[in-house]
């Protein structure tokens, strides 16, 4: 048994895509509820190391790993690091993700391979690397940050989209051949989350902001501390039984099988 103040306690997390925004809140969560962190990005050593000394701040251990994760090489040595510094990985999320907005017709054969493969190619090099061992520990968590449009549709993301819906189909597919062994997979779907973002991909964001709030019965922009809730609980014994799911974490903005329109 684990603590309720320390649920996390003697695990090993990887998180990718953990510089900033909900990686960065996920990873920081977890070391505080007593895991040892992996931080991971593709770019910038010092902005991880940035986010690994916070972790370690808060009392955990924590490397910071720069790693192409859509490379499955470069995934698999992240993953014999973390082995080598902390014995294992108990813990596998896979949070990157990279939102181009193009036109269908726009989207040449190389932008949505580059998509595909951060998104959803990433997140099978993850689990590929790490369920051996956690098939023979008898324990593993693996996570995925999916999102909305993977269950509604958008336009102008297509390949964003299908990799989305691609992570959930994994996270099934996982969890019926690894749940015999001790292992869940399920997916975290965030809604309208107040995070840092490429200008040109959100035009208008801040009109579109205030109006997100409004359609939002809980009348308010997701923190990133909500999404790395759900991933805790996730990640915890307490969710031993919770497998093969997926967690919508959107203020009541989408229910599966339909869009609340809500009028006062």
């Amino acid at each position: 048994m684990t603590s309720r103040e320390k649920p996390l306690q003697g695990k090993t997390a990887i998180v990718t895509g953990s510089r900033q925004n909900i990686g960065r809140e996920i990873a920081l969560l977890f070391a505080t509820t007593g895991a040892n962190v992996v931080i991971n990005g593709h770019s910038n050593q010092e902005a991880i190391e940035k986010v690994a000394q916070e972790a370690q701040d808060l009392g955990s251990k924590a490397i910071a790993v720069l790693a192409d994760i859509s490379d499955p090489n470069a995934v698999q040595a992240m993953v014999d690091q973390a082995i080598a510094e902390f014995g294992g990985v108990d813990i596998a999320v896979s949070n990157v993700s990279l939102r181009i907005r193009q036109g269908i017709l726009d989207i040449s054969n190389d932008d949505w391979r580059r998509v595909i493969d951060t998104n959803l190619s990433s997140a099978f090099y993850l689990a590929r690397a790490t369920l051996p061992r956690m098939k023979a520990r008898g324990w593993g968590r693996i996570i995925h940050i999916s999102g909305e449009d993977g269950f509604t549709g958008a336009a102008y993301r297509a390949h964003n989209v299908a990799s989305k819906a691609g992570l959930h189909a994994l996270s099934k597919a996982i969890a019926i051949e690894f749940g015999p062994y001790g292992v869940t997979a399920n997916t975290v779907s965030p809604g309208t989350i107040d995070t840092l973002r490429i200008p040109e991909n959100y035009p208008n964001w801040g009109a579109r902001y205030a109006e997100a709030t409004k359609a939002i019965p809980a009348r308010r922009i997701g923190k990133c501390q909500d999404i790395a809730e759900a991933c805790l609980y996730l990640a915890s014994d307490a969710a031993g039984f919770v497998n093969s799911q997926v967690i919508h974490v959107n203020g009541g903005a989408f229910i599966p099988w339909g869009i609340v329109e809500q009028k006062d």
